[in-house]
């Protein structure tokens, strides 16, 4: 798949994202996934978490997007800076924190339970670790977390997609989907983010060895 795929098929998945989203505006208590929680929702923190996970992870989402963009890293700089700002601070204080809160009652039990946890705390590592580095002046280390940051945070995305297809291409059950993809969603993403920084990393030494 070519970069435009790759980008058309993002814009696509971020749009079943959005309308995922609005089923929740304005608040409503049994609506979609919430209808399934209806032992826990009514405590006033699982609310907290579940809307402000909801409603931050499509701006997080499209953030962490624009922070791989070269046009706006070297052309506008200060955008790339105050994007990324706000990317950090909405995982690290909001979405991370209330994604592991939701974890602990995640639907499928303690298979997908501790995923979602572990899932939410990796998250949270990198993404500090990301914006520890660049202050630092670490720019490739920085460059590196952040690639791992968003990996986790298109689980978003690609948890949904695995769930598709294993849902119309196999008689598993419906509740043994949901604990594969609960790992599939994320790992899988983790895998190519390192192999892809594995790979820049041989590159970058090979063409140094070069000259």
């Amino acid at each position: 798949m070519g970069k435009i795929g790759v980008i058309i098929c993002f814009l696509y998945l971020s749009f079943l994202m959005l309308i995922i989203t609005l089923q929740y505006i304005p608040l409503d208590l049994q609506v979609a996934f919430l209808a399934t929680k209806q032992y826990i929702i009514k405590r006033t923190y699982y609310q907290i978490a579940f809307f402000s996970h909801v409603y931050s992870s499509m701006f997080i989402l499209l953030l962490g997007a624009m922070q791989f963009s070269e046009r706006i890293r070297y052309r506008f700089p200060i955008v790339h800076r105050y994007a990324g700002l706000i990317y950090v601070v909405a995982v690290v204080c909001i979405s991370s924190p209330a994604g592991f809160i939701m974890g602990i009652h995640g639907n499928g039990g303690i298979i997908a339970q501790s995923s979602f946890c572990l899932l939410s705390v990796l998250w949270f590592y990198f993404t500090l670790l990301a914006f520890l580095a660049i202050k630092k002046g670490g720019i490739v280390q920085h460059k590196n977390f952040m690639i791992l940051s968003y990996a986790l945070t298109l689980s978003a995305l690609t948890l949904r997609l695995h769930k598709y297809i294993l849902t119309n291409t196999t008689d598993i059950h419906r509740i043994e989907i949901y604990r594969i993809v609960s790992w599939s969603g994320w790992i899988v993403n983790l895998a190519i983010a390192y192999l892809y920084i594995h790979r820049h990393k041989i590159l970058k030494s090979l063409t140094q060895k070069a000259q």
